[in-house]
């Protein structure tokens, strides 16, 4: 279990400036998206305001951090002998100027401490990553794009890379390291992907998450920031796939993928792997219909599933033009073809788009539907999945699967067994 130490911190502010690739480059005001956790009369909440935005606050003092884990730990009552201190924040936690005095204040309570995203590039001396080791920190999740100083200087805008590596290398040798790399094609694929690699294998790293780089706004940029980059073509689901599969391959890195795949555990969406097909045959029946709506990269999965189960005369599968599914917006369901649609739709549990403001564009076509939101996720990604087994992944992805069909059921139009 971990433990959130938030330092605070702003994207492109508290990081020494956006990387080339930044999914927040370019985002500009604060208009609400509407969520679910929005009151039922108003669009706007800070979750889908600030918080999807990650400009809550600035960086935080020391003190309130320390403070804050403190408060945690005494309300909390915390037994987990494997509790952990995640350092973590909007910004840059290399970039937190006070981030030794922050790990010598939670080191008092002799808790491990996991150093939250970085790239690195808020370290100008590679002493202070040998400070932190003895400090107590044991695990990393470093985003290295590229051992490649050149290509860190130019994309990262590291200004010192050759430290950063340095600091790298010291915390592969001595912790926990989860590296990851945003893959922009012809830039650090190829032949500079596996040069990564082998350095990180070199160094003893234990896992390597690659992450598929967005650019338009179908595969993530729902924040009218798209394109991030002119002239770069992301790579396809199934190229970026085949990538993931082939890295995992050559190198002794736990590789995983997002939004695809875990080649070690079959995710995303183990359970509609064949080999797994037994495991479907515990899930509650469905007795109500319903349309699941949800992201292109999901909805075969989803179909097989429920084509497997038996469902496909009650429940159809519906993919809005959108890679992710928790980022399904209120434009996703306007450019729906309402006539696929039965009396009750199911969306994501975290799709960014206000229940009324659902439910009116999915009945402007007269029919007075029921929009439903479904479990928060159906699946782990490849940023989850590395920490887990193939048993924890079937395990979640059923109990979610339970759930929605339980949703199904209960919101759905009803039928005669």
């Amino acid at each position: 279990m971990q433990m959130i130490a938030d330092v605070g911190g702003i994207p492109g502010k508290d990081c020494r400036g956006f990387c080339k690739y930044c999914y927040f480059r370019k985002v500009t005001g604060n208009k609400p998206l509407g969520c679910r956790n929005c009151s039922p009369g108003r669009v706007g909440c800070e979750n889908c305001t600030t918080g999807v935005r990650e400009t809550k606050s600035e960086f935080i003092p020391p003190f309130m951090v320390v403070s804050n884990v403190q408060n945690s730990l005494m309300i909390g009552n915390y037994q987990d002998s494997n509790l952990k201190v995640n350092i973590s924040g909007g910004g840059d936690v290399s970039c937190y100027p006070y981030l030794k005095e922050v790990a010598s204040g939670l080191n008092q309570w002799n808790l491990p401490m996991h150093l939250g995203y970085t790239s690195g590039k808020g370290i100008d001396n590679a002493k202070i990553a040998e400070d932190l080791v003895s400090l107590g920190v044991n695990e990393v999740t470093f985003t290295v794009f590229s051992t490649d100083p050149s290509l860190r200087r130019e994309w990262v805008l590291d200004q010192k890379p050759e430290e950063s590596m340095k600091a790298l290398k010291i915390f592969c040798e001595n912790c926990e390291v989860h590296a990851a790399s945003v893959i922009v094609p012809g830039v650090n694929d190829g032949e500079k992907l596996f040069e990564t690699c082998s350095k990180l294998e070199e160094w003893g790293a234990k896992a390597f998450i690659l992450m598929r780089f967005a650019n338009h706004r179908n595969q993530g940029l729902i924040l009218g920031n798209e394109p991030i980059m002119e002239g770069i073509e992301s790579h396809s689901i199934q190229e970026f796939d085949e990538l993931v599969r082939s890295v995992n391959k050559e190198f002794n890195l736990r590789v995983t993928g997002t939004p695809v795949c875990d080649p070690e555990n079959d995710s995303p969406f183990a359970i509609s792997k064949d080999k797994n097909s037994e495991y479907l045959e515990i899930l509650s029946k469905v007795k109500s219909e319903a349309t699941i709506l949800t992201s292109k990269v999901a909805a075969p999965f989803i179909d097989k599933i429920i084509n497997s189960i038996g469902a496909q005369d009650l429940v159809n599968v519906v993919a809005a033009d959108q890679d992710i599914g928790c980022l399904i917006t209120h434009e996703d369901l306007e450019n729906l073809d309402l006539k696929k649609l039965k009396e009750t739709v199911m969306i994501p549990g975290r799709a960014f788009v206000h229940d009324n403001r659902a439910q009116d564009i999915l009945s402007r076509d007269g029919v007075d539907r029921i929009v439903a939101r479904g479990p928060d996720k159906l699946s782990v990604d490849g940023e989850m999945s590395g920490t887990l087994t193939r048993e924890d992944v079937l395990k979640k992805e059923l109990m979610a699967f339970e759930d929605l069909i339980e949703a199904i059921n209960f919101f759905g139009v009803r039928k005669e067994d």
